[in-house]
C-alpha cells in the first residue's frame, strides 16, 4: 500500500506518531480525534496513502466505509449519542486539513451546539434536472 512518509495520518499508522487508536485491520486505523468535536469523535482511516476521494482506490475507500460502520455503531453503544454524523471533506473549501482521506464519525446530541447543516431552501428544478441529466450523462460515458 502506498504511503506517504511528511504525511500525518501515514506516520500514525507507521507508530511514529501516538494516537488513541480503537480499531485496526489490514486495511484501515481508527483513532480517536484529538481536536473532537464532540465527545467519541473519531477518524477512520485507509492505510493506503490517499490525498482525498479522487485519490482513494475503490478498494480502500469500501474497506473505509466497513471500519467506518464498525465504528460508529461502538460510538452508538458506548457513548448514546442522539445521533451520529459521518463527515468527509475533500480540499480547504470543504474544510479538510489534513490531506490523506479519512472519514469523521461524530457523535450528537440534540442542541450540541454543532453547526453542521444549511438552510432549506427549494432549488430551480429545472436547474436541478439539467444538471441530473448532466451527471448522467457523464457517468454514463465512464461505465462504457
Amino acid at each position: 500500500m502506498p504511503t506517504d512518509k511528511d504525511c500525518l495520518f501515514c506516520r500514525i499508522i507507521a507508530g511514529e506518531i501516538p494516537s488513541q487508536k480503537i480499531y485496526e485491520d489490514e486495511r484501515t486505523y481508527a483513532f480517536m480525534d484529538i481536536n473532537p468535536a464532540s465527545t467519541g469523535h473519531a477518524l477512520i482511516i485507509p492505510k493506503e496513502h490517499a490525498r482525498d476521494i479522487h485519490d482513494l482506490s475503490p478498494e480502500a475507500l469500501a474497506a473505509t466505509a466497513l471500519s467506518a460502520q464498525k465504528v460508529a455503531a461502538a460510538v452508538r453503544d458506548t457513548v448514546a449519542p442522539d445521533g451520529i454524523n459521518l463527515l468527509q471533506c475533500n480540499e480547504p473549501a470543504a474544510g479538510q486539513t489534513v490531506f490523506h482521506f479519512h472519514l469523521h464519525v461524530i457523535p450528537r446530541m440534540e442542541a450540541d451546539g454543532l453547526a453542521l447543516g444549511w438552510p432549506i431552501v427549494p432549488g430551480d428544478m429545472d436547474a436541478i434536472a439539467s444538471l441530473a441529466t448532466r451527471l448522467r450523462e457523464r457517468l454514463d460515458s465512464k461505465n462504457t
